[in-house]
């Protein structure tokens, strides 16, 4: 079971899934912004799987410049999946933010410094005990300058962990796809539940972005 947990499935043998979205919030439960949007003019959209998502939302919405979050599934191949199906390891989901920013505020590359420094990126298919394939890390990009910015800043954080002795990220990028909301109960959860699970920790290695990326390691 558990080495299912870790593999993913083919496509042709993940859950089918169903056509109707999940239930979920309609404005975040700390900032009343619309989850769905309308959502400002010129703002844009950054998709991250860093582990237990709920740990990972609340990292995001306290970042200032930072619009809405919300937390879903993406990188797999069931259409609206339950989070007691994509935790079976069978929809090849991974749990992930959409963080809605106002880049006049926060750059993407702050986030990207956000994504590196608050969670293990070396771990493969799973985040500290946390394990299986919907707890990867992973940057899903919208665009080809996400992607490049992307890119570097691994090959950045790379050379910081090498030198602080770590391992190889194995953090997936990827073109996004499908993003599906989780539950409602999922959303915000940490402001829901102040005493909830909150798996996310980070190495302890400061990602270079803004200091210098690209330098040589």
């Amino acid at each position: 079971m558990l080495s299912q947990k870790t593999t993913m499935p083919a496509p042709d043998a993940a859950l089918p899934g169903r056509a109707a979205p999940l239930h979920t919030d309609e404005v975040h439960f700390v900032s009343g912004r619309p989850l769905k949007g309308p959502h400002p003019e010129g703002f844009q959209t950054a998709i991250f799987g860093m582990g237990c998502f709920w740990g990972v939302e609340r990292i995001f919405w306290q970042l200032p410049g930072v619009w809405v979050t919300s937390v879903g599934y993406s990188g797999g191949y069931t259409p609206n999946p339950t989070y007691e199906e994509t935790c079976t390891g069978r929809t090849g989901h991974t749990e992930v933010v959409q963080v809605v920013f106002n880049p006049a505020e926060i750059s993407y590359g702050e986030l990207l410094k956000a994504f590196w420094e608050n969670h293990d990126p070396t771990q493969g298919m799973r985040q500290g005990n946390d394990i299986g394939t919907t707890y990867r890390s992973a940057i899903y990009y919208l665009n080809e300058a996400q992607k490049a910015e992307a890119e570097a800043a691994r090959d950045a954080y790379q050379g910081a962990l090498t030198r602080a002795g770590r391992g190889e990220i194995t953090t997936e990028i990827a073109p996004a796809g499908p993003y599906y909301f989780a539950e409602d109960y999922h959303q915000g959860y940490l402001a829901k539940n102040p005493a909830g699970y909150c798996g996310i920790g980070g190495t302890g290695v400061t990602c270079p972005i803004g200091v210098g990326v690209g330098v040589e390691a």
